[in-house]
């Protein structure tokens, strides 16, 4: 009986280790690994060693806790965005929780009001904020000239600039990170609260806004971690106390290449990016900022929670009740939509005054123009190092959109078909360079780059950038395969078709509307891009932002206010594109 036992236990074979439709994510798993995941590695590693002797040494760390200037810098890069993310939610959460309420097809309409600005290149928008707040802006220009004041007012170069910048670039990005979760809150639970006796004001807070936590935790995660690495706003906008960590790595790499100090910066800004994703992740899960469903969070903090909403829904009813007393039901019920189109009119219309600054007939950048003309137009379209940089832009944003599609496709594709455990973690892992600081990439690659000979080369840019635009993909490739019915590919294979016949014959075309509206994602990403290009061009093969870049470090003129159209006018009309698309895609 023994031997027999023995034997039909060496026949059976052993159990492999089996990914199913998770192999669609290799391809994405490997470029990832080489080109985002070693070059952050290896730009760790130089922080512990010692640039004379090449040793092992935490002197770097040593010197940045001793000097009073580094200490400083931290602090001002982790108040400036804790300040961003609060201010950002405090104004976006108003303006999402309204566009969630409306009928679906004005929704989609009203959020094209917050796209555009979102996708809208930062230069385009620091370049508007500079006009309209400078000395001779829009602002100071209107007040002095009606007698408000008499001299300029400081709105520029100091931290009420800085804010004003972050802010408005960070406002869209809260408020599309909510609002997958706040659509998807049933309306009902606040009107069965209400019907048990809740006040509006209460029902809101204890039911309305605790399910939305875990949306507006996901926005001021992201938002936290994206002004982290902000450099081009308060460059441009601050002064040098509001100089950010960011700006001191570019110098570090650029100007002393101590490559020892960027890495030791880089892992500090890292640090804070990852303690503030367990932290997010512990609470809700880090599968929500991609709209997945929440975890709920139990014991003390979840009482304690609970606690504090309860003071503030009273609070709340309370206001509520005294207001409506002394305004009236009509004008309270007003307060919002009117406060929603004020920051409707923040978000556009700083980008919108700069288009008739770009068909100004004068020398300088005045408001209101004196005069209409093309001139400055006709400096941009007969500038060569203008068009080529439009050039090139415009073809790697094409290969990058080509790359990025396939593999967030794929990937996309391999998570929407398994429900292994390794899900969870391919998912986070495609999801990093959206959560790593752009700055800690570009100077990782940078590093890897110089070493294998693409730095100044297209092929550097389209890698760059594909790194950054493939969690855009994948996010809205998934996002459309959550509405796909799985059963028409078990048809087809019913039928006799292959896994290829498949994906080519059914799949894919029901899918097209979403693989092109991530392809346009992937685009406008590659094409706004500027934190790879500064590194990655070498200074010779330089993309439009890159060109924007230098110039309005040279000086601010009309020939940006025409480049900022042309980049506007490319956006909007591929956003649009992307966005009637998409919307295609989940009608059928």
């Amino acid at each position: 009986m023994s031997a027999v036992a023995a034997s039909s236990t060496a026949s059976v074979p052993r159990p492999r280790l089996r990914f199913g439709a998770l192999w669609l994510a290799v391809p994405g798993l490997l470029f990832l690994a080489v080109f985002f995941a070693w070059p952050v590695a290896q730009l760790l590693g130089l922080s512990f060693v010692d640039n004379e002797t090449g040793a092992f040494s935490i002197g770097t760390y040593q010197r940045i806790a001793a000097t009073d200037v580094y200490v400083r810098v931290l602090g001002i890069t982790f108040r400036i965005a804790g300040w961003t993310a609060f201010w950002s939610l405090l104004i976006g959460y108003p303006l999402a929780y309204w566009i969630a309420r409306m009928p679906d097809i004005f929704r989609g309409r009203m959020l094209l009001f917050v796209m555009v600005p979102f996708w809208t290149s930062y230069l385009v928008k620091t370049f508007a904020w500079m006009i309209v707040l400078g000395r001779s802006g829009i602002i100071n220009s209107l007040a002095t000239g009606s007698g408000l004041v008499d001299q300029p007012l400081p709105l520029l170069h100091n931290e009420f600039g800085v804010m004003v910048g972050m802010v408005h670039a960070m406002v869209p990005l809260a408020v599309m990170t909510m609002l997958p979760v706040m659509t998807g809150i049933d309306r009902r639970l606040v009107q069965a609260a209400q019907t048990l006796g809740a006040s509006p004001a209460r029902a809101f807070w204890l039911v309305y806004f605790k399910l939305s936590l875990p949306g507006v935790a996901a926005a001021g995660l992201l938002v936290f971690i994206s002004s982290l690495g902000f450099f081009i706003v308060p460059a441009f906008l601050g002064g040098r106390q509001q100089t950010m960590l960011a700006q001191l790595i570019i110098t570090q790499v650029q100007e002393l290449l101590n490559w020892s100090f960027a890495g030791a910066l880089a892992a500090m800004m890292l640090a804070a990016a990852l303690i503030s994703c367990w932290a997010y992740d512990r609470l809700f899960g880090i599968s929500t900022i991609a709209g997945g469903s929440a975890q709920s969070s139990q014991g003390r903090l979840r009482d304690l929670g609970l606690v504090v909403l309860g003071v503030i829904g009273t609070a709340a009813a309370k206001l509520s009740g005294a207001a409506n007393a002394i305004l009236g039901k009509r004008a309270c019920a007003a307060m919002l939509p009117a406060f929603c189109w004020l920051v409707i009119g923040f978000l556009v219309l700083p980008t919108l005054l700069v288009i008739p600054l770009a068909f100004t007939s004068s020398q300088f950048l005045e408001f209101p123009p004196p005069g209409f003309g093309l001139s400055w137009f006709r400096t941009y379209f007969d500038s060569p190092l203008w068009i080529q940089a439009t050039i090139r832009s415009f073809i790697v944003a094409f290969a990058t959109a080509l790359a990025a599609t396939a593999i967030g496709g794929f990937a996309a594709l391999a998570l929407a078909n398994s429900r292994t455990r390794w899900s969870g973690l391919i998912f986070a892992f495609f999801l990093a360079p959206m959560i790593v600081p752009r700055i800690v990439i570009a100077v990782g690659l940078f590093y890897l780059f110089a070493r294998i000979g693409l730095i100044a080369t297209d092929l550097g840019l389209i890698i760059g950038h594909t790194v950054l635009a493939i969690p855009f993909t994948l996010v809205t490739i998934a996002a459309v395969l959550k509405t796909y019915d799985q059963r028409l590919d078990q048809a087809a294979a019913t039928l006799g078709a292959n896994r290829v016949r498949t994906l080519t014959g059914v799949t894919i075309p029901l899918v097209q509307g979403g693989l092109v509206a991530a392809f346009l994602f992937a685009f406008i990403t590659s094409f706004d891009e500027l934190t790879i290009a500064i590194f990655v061009s070498g200074g010779i093969k330089t993309t439009l932002p890159k060109q924007m870049w230098d110039d309005m470090i040279l000086q601010l003129n009309p020939t940006l206010a025409a480049v900022s159209v042309v980049v506007l006018v490319v956006v909007t009309a591929m956003l649009l594109l992307a966005e009637r698309l998409r919307s295609s895609s989940r009608t059928t």
